[in-house]
C-alpha cells in the first residue's frame, strides 16, 4: 500500500526556519489537493497550508505570512517552508493528499520550536 514519506522535521530555536517535505513511496493517480495539518499535545488536527492541482493556496492565520507551501506536480511532492517559527508551532505535522478515490496520511514529523 502506498504511503506518504515526511522528512525536514527537527528541534529549532524560536525565529528559525525549517522545510517540510513529503512524497509517496509509490505511485498515486489523479491527487487533487495537497496539504498540511499538525496536532501539539491535547490540541485536534489543525490545517496549516493547503494547495491546490492549480496552485491555489490557503493557510491559517496563524502561519499566514510565514509558511508557504508548494508542489511539483511532476514528482508527486508537496512542500512546506516555514519561516519566524515560534514556539507555539510545535507540533507533529502531518502531509495529506487528496485523490480520486482515497485520501492519504503521512506518518506525522516532529516539528520543535525552543524559546
Amino acid at each position: 500500500q502506498v504511503q506518504l514519506v515526511e522528512s525536514g522535521g527537527g528541534l529549532v530555536q524560536a525565529g528559525g526556519s525549517l522545510r517540510l517535505s513529503c512524497a509517496p513511496s509509490g505511485s498515486i493517480f489523479s491527487i487533487n489537493a495537497m496539504g498540511w495539518y499538525r496536532q501539539a499535545p491535547g490540541k485536534q488536527r489543525e490545517l496549516v497550508a493547503h494547495i491546490t492541482t492549480g496552485g491555489t493556496t490557503n493557510y491559517a492565520d496563524s502561519v499566514k505570512g510565514r509558511f508557504t507551501i508548494s508542489r511539483d506536480n511532476a514528482k508527486n511532492t508537496v512542500y512546506l517552508q516555514m519561516n519566524s517559527l515560534k514556539p507555539d508551532d510545535t507540533a507533529v505535522y502531518y502531509c495529506n493528499f487528496q485523490a480520486l478515490l482515497h485520501v492519504y496520511w503521512g506518518q506525522g514529523t516532529q516539528v520543535t520550536v525552543s524559546s
